[in-house]
């Protein structure tokens, strides 16, 4: 660290720069190198304005620029992506068509209360939309006392969590005869997700590197997008190579001995650590053309269209079922904590407390059996 500016090493290795925007109050930005944490604040430095300044400037001028100059060096781009999608599509629409010239608490009312009447919308993208916007307000609104009160406005909707769709015992089982029949050896990939769970993207982006064959682990360090192409030229998207979707996703996963045979008789290892997993190259395969492969094997063996991440969420159902223990279901997920696997399956831990129930009914009927005896 350098004397007076505020910027340290951490003991993970990345750099933190700390920047006093009000009395008490830090704004922090993180970087691999010294130069890049550094570089993030000056840029949040130089584009600030002062409130005056910024009453001259419209409601959707100052979110586009808060969008583009700062939302994008903050953020991973498979993130800003549903940054962008939000503030395009919701959020600048809405005052655009409302003419706002300012961000005030009326306006905030009136935006939460449409999108929560808005019936084509899922209550998992309003939810999205509405995180975004309060993200956008904390960055946007002067520090001033309105500012919490106007925050304060966003409110989510309330909804009941769904049930997770998952395959079931018999589903299962027609799934890997179909994969097992199947000439392409890549479907082989569609078992490796039903009894490890990992995303699509992770099982695209895994190299021969990732699995260690003789101690039967597998490292999930990565993942795979395609993602929105936000520079003018060239196209529309583009395959994008980056981090695991948070910092508890990068683990490592026991692989089934059964498995291990499998890729053993096929003869799939290869000598290359660099290549993937998947295709046998130094190219990964695009998670697209893997879901046509996915919807195919689906097709022959018999069962109706579902989405890959339902076989993620068939992993964790069937691990509850098998009474795998709720903390190590979750770090193989790679979720962030215990809660999030309990909210997500709590329908699934049914059996579970019928279990527990009888375990009681057992212990009832052991203290309370009355002694037959002879007269």
């Amino acid at each position: 660290a350098r004397r007076g500016e505020n910027i340290y090493k951490r003991k993970d290795g990345r750099w933190e720069a700390r920047l006093l925007v009000q009395k008490g109050k830090y704004q922090y930005f993180y970087g691999k190198s010294y130069k890049e944490a550094k570089g993030k604040m000056l840029l949040l430095q130089k584009n600030q304005i002062n409130y005056k300044e910024k009453q001259t400037v419209s409601t959707v001028e100052r979110l586009e620029s808060w969008l583009e100059k700062e939302v994008y060096f903050r953020v991973r781009l498979s993130t800003y992506e549903n940054y962008y999608h939000c503030m395009k599509k919701y959020i600048i629409p809405f005052f655009e068509k409302n003419q706002n010239s300012e961000i005030t608490k009326e306006a905030v009312v009136l935006f939460t209360k449409e999108l929560n009447e808005n019936t084509s919308l899922a209550d998992s993208t309003k939810k999205k939309i509405l995180s975004i916007l309060k993200i956008a307000l904390k960055d946007v609104l002067p520090n001033d006392e309105n500012k919490n009160l106007i925050i304060n406005e966003v409110k989510f909707p309330r909804f009941n969590i769904k049930e997770v769709d998952v395959f079931s015992l018999k589903e299962q089982q027609c799934l890997e005869a179909a994969v097992l029949h199947s000439e392409d050896p890549r479907a082989l990939g569609i078992i490796l997700c039903l009894y490890t769970g990992i995303r699509l993207g992770e099982l695209c982006a895994l190299t021969w590197r990732d699995i260690d064959c003789e101690a039967g682990m597998m490292s999930v360090t990565k993942t795979i997008l395609r993602v929105k192409n936000f520079n003018k030229e060239g196209k529309k998207t583009s395959l994008v190579i980056g981090a695991t979707k948070s910092q508890t996703s990068i683990r490592k996963i026991p692989i089934p001995e059964f498995l291990l045979n499998l890729v053993a008789e096929r003869n799939l290892c290869s000598e290359d650590k660099n290549t993937y997993v998947l295709t046998g190259k130094e190219k990964p395969i695009d998670p697209r053309n893997f879901q046509r492969l996915y919807k195919k094997i689906l097709a022959e063996a018999n069962l109706s269209t579902r989405k890959f991440h339902t076989i993620r969420h068939t992993f964790a159902t069937r691990g509850l079922e098998l009474g795998v223990d709720i903390k190590t279901l979750s770090e193989m997920l790679g979720h962030s904590n215990v809660a999030i696997t309990l909210n997500i399956y709590a329908h699934s831990l049914v059996e579970q407390k019928k279990i527990a129930i009888q375990k009681f009914n057992v212990m009832y009927i052991s203290t309370n059996e009355v002694t037959k005896f002879a007269v």
